[in-house]
């Protein structure tokens, strides 16, 4: 595995490395789309990945969530791809040539809606096709022909086995958030999609973090790749601030008040580990006057968009969500995130932390640290190389109280609010019963008493007389069993008695 260096690569050294989109002599319609996005200046990993995959090499590439890994392969592969560009309506001039594969379904509808808006002005075609939704509007896109497929593995499998698309002239192979991709519960998806693939293709790896394992596993499928590490590997973004407090389970949800409070956040994401207690939260959220909704793994992919769409046009205020939305999700202006829950792998806290301070923006990073959770604190120490210090909070004030914020609870599952006048019987509070003044408990008469319990204990049989089972033995002619028991049948026998 090469890395990149400039012994290696002269013209790629630090001196020579453009910094600017202008430098990279895109062509005028993905400069014109470029502008038109207000694009600049590269981040690092983009000034490292775009010269390299446009030589078309193999490329493993890490850099820290938030640093643009999307522009970094997206650009340099339609450029290289513009050579076949075509205005023909024929789906057999428009095979897929670039195939993108994601781990989650809203990452690929993100990075699917960034390719469209860098290719616009061009003649190549982009579909995205994912689990969760009706399978046919997606082949219909399929079969009209495209050059970049977006996809999951697992949706992808499905059209490949409906015969939907043939990947027999895929070119271009990125693999995004490579690590999850790469782990065990995928790797039986790729390598059946990977089977489709021509032998000779560019594959790109890109992701947050590496581990040494994943780099050698990720070694069987890229060709005399280039490393690129703009960053310490599974390091977090000196832009983010995190805080470590030591809470009880039961005093999260005020700590998470109190931090909202005195910060004066207007949104963030909340992670949690479970998709019930990611449910139970957003309910308990709601209620005590925050706007909550919820993304999990349970709910369908339409209810999945409405959350997320509704969080990034600010119509609430906190997602609650798991680990589903810790990867690639680019929501911008977000400035906090709060573990709620300590994630169960510390490679998953990179995450996490990553969807804020975005684009080298600051952000705020709040961990609820339980008694449970020394040794998933450790792992992260371990993965970070660093130490942890724990930090007490004092509260200041208890949860909040529905009456203070004017809601009134009739006992029912509606509220009203206070000096409504509506009329609506159903809102209306019942005012309470007066006690009545000549009740009296109902107190039941005690039974006659029974004069044969009071009496001593007298036997039946004179102590010296023998027991019932005894007397019948002794009695002649009189049958010892039961009468339930059939006595055997007497046969004749050849053989004689002894």
């Amino acid at each position: 595995m090469t890395d990149l260096t400039p012994d290696l690569i002269p013209e790629l050294s630090a001196e020579t490395l453009p910094m600017a989109f202008a430098q990279l002599q895109l062509s005028a319609p993905l400069a014109r789309a470029v502008a038109e996005m207000g694009y600049e200046s590269m981040t690092p990993i983009q000034a490292q990945a775009i010269p390299v995959v446009l030589q078309g090499r193999d490329v493993m590439g890490a850099a820290q969530t938030g640093t643009g890994k999307t522009a970094a392969f997206a650009l340099p592969l339609l450029q290289r791809m513009l050579k076949h560009e075509n205005a023909s309506t024929s789906p057999a001039r428009h095979p897929v040539r670039a195939l993108v594969l994601l781990p989650t379904r809203e990452l690929a509808d993100q990075v699917a809606e960034q390719v469209r808006l860098y290719g616009k002005y061009t003649n190549l075609r982009s579909t995205v096709v994912f689990g969760g939704i009706d399978m046919k509007p997606q082949t219909a896109e399929l079969k009209k022909g495209v050059e970049v497929l977006v996809a999951t593995p697992g949706r992808l499998l499905d059209h490949i086995e409906a015969k939907n698309c043939v990947l027999n002239q895929v070119e271009y192979v990125v693999l995004d958030e490579a690590d999850r991709m790469l782990d065990i519960g995928f790797l039986p998806d790729l390598q059946r999609i990977l089977s489709y693939l021509p032998k000779q293709r560019t594959t790109l790896l890109f992701s947050a973090t590496f581990s040494p394992e994943i780099k050698r596993l990720a070694g069987s499928y890229l060709q005399n790749p280039v490393t690129i590490e703009v960053a310490r590997s599974n390091a977090t973004a000196s832009t983010v601030e995190q805080h470590f407090y030591s809470v009880g389970d039961d005093d999260k949800r005020r700590a998470l008040h109190q931090i909202l409070n005195q910060r004066e956040l207007k949104q963030a994401f909340v992670f949690v580990n479970s998709k019930l207690g990611c449910a139970r939260l957003a309910r308990s959220l709601e209620r005590e006057g925050l706007k909550t909704t919820a993304l999990h793994g349970d709910k369908s992919q339409d209810e999945r968009l409405k959350a997320l769409e509704s969080f990034k046009s600010s119509e609430v205020d906190l997602l609650v969500c798991t680990d589903v939305a810790a990867r690639g999700l680019d929501i911008k202006d977000v400035p906090a995130v709060f573990n709620f829950d300590i994630p169960f792998h510390a490679e998953d806290y990179v995450h996490r932390i990553g969807r804020t301070g975005r684009a080298g923006q600051s952000g705020l990073a709040v961990n609820f640290v339980s008694k449970s959770d020394a040794r998933l604190v450790a792992d992260i120490e371990k993965l970070l190389k660093t130490k942890i210090d724990l930090e007490a909070i004092e509260f200041e004030e208890d949860l909040p109280d529905i009456r203070k914020q004017g809601h009134i609870n009739d006992g029912r599952r509606l509220y009203k609010q206070e000096g409504d006048d509506s009329g609506r019987e159903a809102y209306v509070a019942r005012a309470p019963r007066e006690p009545r003044s000549d009740y009296k408990p109902r107190t039941r008469s005690a039974a006659p008493a029974d004069p044969f319990f009071d009496k001593p204990y007298e036997p039946s049989l004179p102590p010296e007389a023998a027991p019932p089972w005894e007397a019948a033995a002794a009695r002649p002619g009189v049958r010892t069993i039961s009468g339930n028991i059939r006595s055997k049948r007497k046969v004749a026998a050849l053989f004689a008695p002894v």
